[in-house]
């Protein structure tokens, strides 16, 4: 199956290189199986509906760091996280499994806080703990998400419906997660070089928080069913919009044109930017952990949705098959490119 002779270094093929590599080796085998690798969420057919599997992990020094992210919100954050792939399903979650490594430097109480927050994510997201596993770890915490959950086979989206004219819409902001963790690190920063010194925050709350706590929108597939639209492609901002972008393109066998003046893009996060020297629409555009939905919709369906104040529309489909471009401020253009493997903490 694989039969590489010499050494290929991961780094030469990128994240989305390494997955595509990796899955052209797999068929599918069980009839029941209606989509495995290849969107936010596995998809298994239960009959009267389909049922939708997904997991997400989360490794201490690679996607979080414990000196300034608190166990109960990372708790929280973990659950939401990989909830947040059901919704990009246009579908509804219903259990999780969490699988944890733990070093001994870890108390009862301080796993209890982890969990706690994870109780806190299920009973605002309706969703059952239904199992999972613990282990040793050697190299600090590891903690492994796994949800299921179920949407009606009329209503299952894809990343890959998009058609050439459809718009592209996204919900709520943009680069607020990337920038709080622009703050936070500054701040471990000069607390390491003055440990008297006690951060500043207050001033960064909302940016702070999109790091720290982060929510799934399990309020948007709500809102998108009481419309009455159901979108021609789905996915959750986890990657960055660039990302995304790069995903539903080549899955749909379209490009996008994103207007750079339209990028929903919060006020502490433009002026957090432009602090730290940083373009706000590259912010937007590159961030990760936004975990907001990105989605594309039929142009009959603009009158549905705009007069709501959380939707965004930021462009349109075209034609050009996976070429996405951004037409800014000054009127030029320059094409997306997708970073692979960009949450924030990844290094």
């Amino acid at each position: 199956m694989f039969d590489n002779s010499d050494r290929t270094e991961i780094s030469a093929m990128g994240e989305f290189g390494l997955i595509q590599h990796l899955a052209q080796h797999f068929e599918i085998r069980n009839g029941k199986t209606v989509k495995g690798i290849g969107d936010d969420a596995a998809v298994v057919d239960h009959g009267d509906h389909y049922g939708l599997i997904t997991t997400d992990l989360l490794m201490e020094g690679v996607h979080f760091d414990l000196s300034f992210h608190p166990l109960k919100h990372l708790g929280y954050k973990a659950i939401t996280v990989a909830v947040s792939d059901i919704y990009a399903m246009n579908g509804m979650a219903e259990q999780v499994l969490v699988g944890i490594g733990l070093s001994n430097r870890f108390s009862l109480e301080a796993v209890e806080e982890l969990y706690a927050g994870m109780q806190i994510a299920c009973e605002q997201l309706g969703v059952d703990l239904v199992g999972g596993d613990t282990t040793t770890s050697r190299n600090g915490l590891v903690i492994s998400v796994t949800a299921t959950g179920r949407v009606d086979k009329d209503k299952i989206v894809y990343r890959g419906g998009a058609q050439a004219g459809d718009l592209l819409v996204v919900s709520g902001d943009l680069g607020g997660a990337y920038m709080g963790l622009q703050i936070l690190e500054r701040e471990k920063r000069v607390f390491m070089e003055v440990p008297n010194m006690q951060p500043d925050l207050e001033q960064y709350d909302y940016i702070v928080g999109r790091q720290l706590k982060a929510e799934a929108r399990k309020d948007v597939i709500e809102l998108l069913k009481m419309l009455d639209v159901k979108p021609s492609s789905l996915m959750d901002v986890s990657d960055g919009v660039a990302s995304e972008l790069y995903h539903m393109g080549k899955a749909s066998g379209v490009g996008f044109h994103v207007y750079e003046e339209k990028l929903p893009i919060d006020p502490q996060t433009i002026d957090t930017a432009l602090s730290f020297d940083l373009n706000p629409s590259i912010v937007a555009l590159n961030g990760g952990e936004d975990y907001e939905l990105l989605f594309t919709v039929a142009q009959s369906d603009y009158e549905k949705i705009k007069t709501m104040p959380d939707f965004t529309v930021i462009g349109y489909a075209t034609d050009v098959t996976s070429k996405n471009m951004l037409l800014t401020k000054s009127g030029n253009q320059f094409e997306i490119k997708a970073q692979g493997w960009p949450e924030s903490q990844k290094e």
